[in-house]
């Protein structure tokens, strides 16, 4: 495991919690949504306590969405790349039960599901995994003594970063303005990325991002969005 895959010592340890980028929030549960997690997710789900194997044995391009929320996007990318293997992770069980309910009436069948902690499972894969990684709006923590729970971070960048491969691309978005310009610094800093805006700020949104529940909730708040897309460049 490279340096940058490894976990924060200065938040690890027999007597330190790691630092957690979410809350798990008590939320509506539908009762169609308990059942898909009940006999959906062993079909699609990812275990992520085993070696890592790809779900896909023909070499596809892998993407990968952390914190997914209801789904929204990531069906909507798989559906439109069925040649790609995408994988979501997001720890809040009603959304991943709106995603697999989403995944079976769509019959959507390249997608994987993480129902966890993306980053601690993301620390046991092998370097240049996936092609794609995408990141849309987490949880801003605007309270500055809770700044160090945003998931963008500098160890965590360098470590999505080492999880692309040349070539492969970060795209984040948010519609908090701090947490943009954190997240323009985080990743203009990172080593092996380059930002796909000419002008080194924020890029138009990429084809593939669609409006979700979460940007039209705050675009309602008259709030507006930022996105960022950097490239994984060769050593």
């Amino acid at each position: 495991m490279s340096d940058s895959l490894k976990p924060n010592s200065s938040q690890s340890g027999p007597d330190r919690r790691p630092v957690r980028s979410f809350v798990l929030r008590q939320g509506r549960f539908t009762q169609a949504q308990r059942r898909a997690m009940t006999e959906l997710l062993p079909r699609w789900a990812i275990a992520p306590r085993e070696p890592w194997t790809s779900p896909w044995t023909d070499g596809r391009p892998l993407a990968l969405e952390i914190g997914f929320g209801n789904g929204e996007h990531l069906a909507h990318f798989a559906a439109r790349h069925p040649d790609w293997g995408c994988i979501g992770a997001e720890v809040h069980a009603p959304g991943v039960g709106a995603l697999l309910q989403r995944l079976e009436t769509e019959g959507i069948d390249n997608v994987r599901v993480l129902h966890g902690d993306a980053m601690a499972w993301l620390a046991t894969l092998p370097a240049g995994v996936f092609a794609l990684i995408v990141i849309q709006f987490p949880d801003p923590w605007p309270k500055k003594r809770h700044h160090k729970r945003r998931l963008l971070q500098p160890e965590s960048a360098r470590q999505l970063a080492a999880l692309l491969r040349v070539g492969g691309e970060l795209q984040f978005a948010t519609d908090w303005e701090p947490y943009a310009e954190h997240a323009l610094a985080v990743l203009s800093a990172t080593d092996s990325l380059d930002n796909l805006d000419p002008d080194g700020a924020f890029s138009p949104p990429p084809e593939n991002r669609i409006p979700t529940r979460f940007e039209r909730r705050g675009e309602a708040l008259g709030h507006r969005v930022f996105d960022l897309r950097f490239r994984k460049r060769s050593d």
